[in-house]
């Protein structure tokens, strides 16, 4: 009787452990969806973007099909088939060539300066804009810094002019306090200074609305848990706001390192004359000037091209060693 008034105990047989330990859950069965279906499902965001699709095929790929002509005497009257096939010879001529070992000289000389004073000037504006207190203030100092951007070239070159030229406003300046005026717009010695400022001038607001967007994302409690352990206001920047703001920063560097070679086709352009070619051509116009206005086709399409690998290389190397430091980049690792 004693047994069967015991209550019953669970099962503790020997093979419940290994049977609980041996399997898993099962999981409901995961239904396939058909490309037919997905189709269905997206068709409105499919027609969206299918003008941005063609455009970019019709003015992006297919004009590489024309690369062809850097191995051949390309001439319009002939086609792109029709001319006499070179080989590496357009390659070769490229390398020998002294104009434009100095066009890529400048063309590097460019992307470094730009690359150190342009660089970091959205990102201290934007640490400087992301600490005013006034929601109104902020607005309309992002407004003002970020106007430029929509101005074209020639505008922007027209404007320093204004200031910085012969007849411009500091010239003016200097003659009426009996200082002998400067013209910075015809000096090659500050003319890497010169579209360096320009650069940041017009480019540094679209920076700046870049980094606010990413300093938005930050938890505010971060910085309140930091105030509450002793930390400065160096501190907190050093250690919540640059880690928050790095995966950007690595970003468009890539970016910019990818586009390091095309250094403002149309704002050197404008100056090439004031200053001369022998600091102010550059890879693009060189090959503008070979291709267009002298009628060197296949010599200017082999320029371009090793332009374009090298800029492909430092994509590659970029990306890879943001991969080494562990952000994403523009491409994650498979």
């Amino acid at each position: 009787m004693a047994a069967l008034d015991a209550p019953t105990s669970p099962r503790t047989s020997g093979d419940e452990p290994k049977r609980r330990a041996g399997t898993k859950p099962a999981r409901p069965p995961v239904r396939k969806i058909t490309w037919r279906a997905k189709l269905r499902r997206d068709r409105s965001l499919l027609l969206m973007t299918l003008p941005g699709v063609v455009l970019l095929v019709l003015f992006a790929y297919v004009p590489m099909l024309g690369n062809v002509m850097a191995w051949e005497k390309f001439s319009p009257y002939r086609g792109f088939l029709g001319g006499p096939w070179v080989g590496f010879d357009n390659f070769l001529r490229v390398f020998d060539n002294p104009l434009f070992l100095n066009a890529v000289q400048n063309t590097l000389a460019i992307t470094v300066f730009q690359l150190v004073l342009y660089f970091p000037v959205p990102i201290f504006l934007a640490l400087l804009l992301n600490s005013v207190v006034s929601p109104r203030i902020r607005t309309t100092i992002q407004s003002i810094v970020y106007l430029p951007h929509f101005f074209s070239w020639v505008l922007v070159v027209a404007v320093f002019q204004q200031l910085f030229g012969g007849a411009g406003l500091l010239s003016q300046t200097l003659r009426g306090l009996g200082q002998q005026p400067v013209d910075i717009m015809t000096n090659p010695d500050t003319f890497l200074l010169l579209v360096t400022s320009q650069s940041i001038w017009k480019d540094a607001g679209w920076g700046v609305i870049i980094f606010l967007a990413a300093l938005s994302t930050v938890d505010p409690a971060q910085y309140e848990a930091a105030v509450m352990d002793g930390a400065n206001r160096w501190r907190r920047m050093w250690h919540i706001t640059l880690p928050a703001l790095r995966p950007v920063i690595i970003l468009l560097l890539i970016l910019r390192l990818g586009d390091a070679l095309t250094v403002g086709f149309e704002q050197l352009l404008l100056q090439r004359d004031m200053v001369g070619a022998q600091v102010s051509e550059v890879i693009d116009t060189y090959v503008y000037f070979q291709g267009v206005q002298f009628g060197d086709w296949g010599f200017a399409a082999a320029a371009g091209l090793m332009k374009g690998v090298v800029s492909l290389i430092l994509v590659l190397g970029a990306n890879k060693l943001a991969h080494v430091f562990g952000e994403a980049g523009v491409y994650k690792r498979s």
